[in-house]
């Protein structure tokens, strides 16, 4: 009944009662019917202080649902920023991917959320890591994004860390050549200047 109270807490992310709930016997990792814990409950709606009281507690930033989101990965995709940082200092599996086979980076590079993107590149997150589609973190800024200004400001930061701007998708089809596709002008530019070639050598 407590675990049940604990996962109908961190909806609305009542900080207080969560850790009462917890100091009188509420597992913190308990699940509810889709797998999800309560901090992955708290995440989904980014309750800050809901997530900053349960992982005080304890709770696993790994824990994945049925889905395969954990805190970590859901907190990156989603660019919840506060809570994200939170996973990664209590031991965030920097390696740990999603259904997709992806890491949190490339959901964060897809969706725009350049200072999630930032915060994993400097939290180590490789950059190069191919998903289960073929593609990159570079790739899916180029191809799922709209060539704004976030995009942009992506594909730079990832071509900082050192990202492979040749590394083509499960087609061949180089970031350059995407970025051409699409008319991305800025990002065709910031390719060919990290020495990007048009097609996979």
């Amino acid at each position: 009944m407590l675990d049940k109270e604990l996962l109908t807490a961190a909806r609305p992310g009542n900080a207080a009662e969560i850790s009462a709930l917890v100091e009188r016997g509420a597992h913190v990792d308990a699940r509810d019917e889709t797998g999800a814990t309560a901090l992955l409950i708290a995440t989904h709606e980014n309750n800050i202080e809901a997530a900053r009281a349960l992982i005080a507690a304890g709770a696993d930033v790994n824990a994945k649902d049925r889905i395969e989101d954990s805190p970590y990965l859901y907190a990156g995709a989603r660019g919840h920023l506060e809570i994200l940082k939170m996973t990664l200092a209590h031991g965030a599996d920097l390696k740990s991917t999603n259904r997709y086979g992806g890491t949190a980076l490339i959901p964060a590079a897809e969706r725009g959320h350049v200072e999630t993107v930032k915060t994993l590149i400097d939290a180590g997150v490789a950059v190069d890591h191919v998903n289960r589609l073929g593609w990159t973190a570079l790739l899916e800024a180029i191809i799922l994004g709209n060539g704004g200004d976030s995009h942009t400001d992506i594909v730079r930061l990832l071509i900082e860390a050192g990202a492979d701007v040749d590394l083509a998708d499960g087609e061949g089809v180089t970031p350059l050549a995407h970025a051409k596709r699409r008319g991305f002008r800025r990002i065709e530019r910031l390719l060919l200047a990290a020495g990007a070639h048009q097609t996979a050598e």
